[in-house]
């Protein structure tokens, strides 16, 4: 960790690191929540209590990897929305820092990954129900192949009215509606 602790004992620089370590290690454990490495959610756990943004030389020097380690999981991090690219006069290296609203990360998190699931899975399942009609047109008389149809489209009319929900809670973590539902603090 890059060390930016200055006018403290060393026994209390201790403490902090050792406490920094624990949070660091456990954002790490718990980022494959977000389908990401632990190597990466390391790398933002490092980040997170880093007090001005972070060079990849940096941040590799820092958890001893290589650069396009780093490279790597910083392009993963800024595709989420977890970090942001920033500049800084009189430097010409790319610097990053974490995004610090965590639920601002997480909505802009599960929007992204959920939005692509949701066009995904509504497009597989409108294609299904349109062939499935069309056969269903295309043999009125056969009762066995029409019961199994009529089973199948019950089943996707099911999916496409969750994902349509899906679609709509989306929606109020993009608009920030859902913390008027449940607030960021208590109340």
């Amino acid at each position: 960790m890059i060390n930016e602790l200055s006018g403290i004992t060393p026994e209390a620089e201790q403490s902090i690191q050792k406490a920094r370590k624990r949070i660091i290690e456990s954002i790490g454990k718990n980022m494959d929540l977000y389908g990401i490495t632990l190597s990466t959610g390391l790398l933002y756990g490092l980040m997170f209590f880093q007090n001005k943004p972070m060079t990849l030389d940096e941040m590799g020097e820092a958890m001893e990897m290589s650069k396009t380690s780093m490279s790597t999981g910083i392009r993963t991090l800024l595709d989420l929305n977890m970090v942001n690219k920033v500049w800084e006069k009189g430097s010409r290296k790319d610097q990053y820092e974490v995004e610090r609203d965590w639920h601002q990360t997480f909505t802009d998190f599960f929007a992204i990954k959920w939005r692509k699931a949701v066009e995904m899975n509504l497009q597989a399942l409108r294609k299904s129900q349109t062939e499935l009609r069309t056969l269903a047109d295309e043999h009125p008389g056969e009762e066995l192949l029409q019961s199994y149809i009529g089973l199948d489209m019950e089943k996707i009319d099911q999916a496409i009215g969750y994902y349509l929900w899906l679609d709509r809670l989306i929606d109020t973590l993009e608009s920030g509606e859902i913390f008027s539902l449940v607030p960021k603090k208590p109340q």
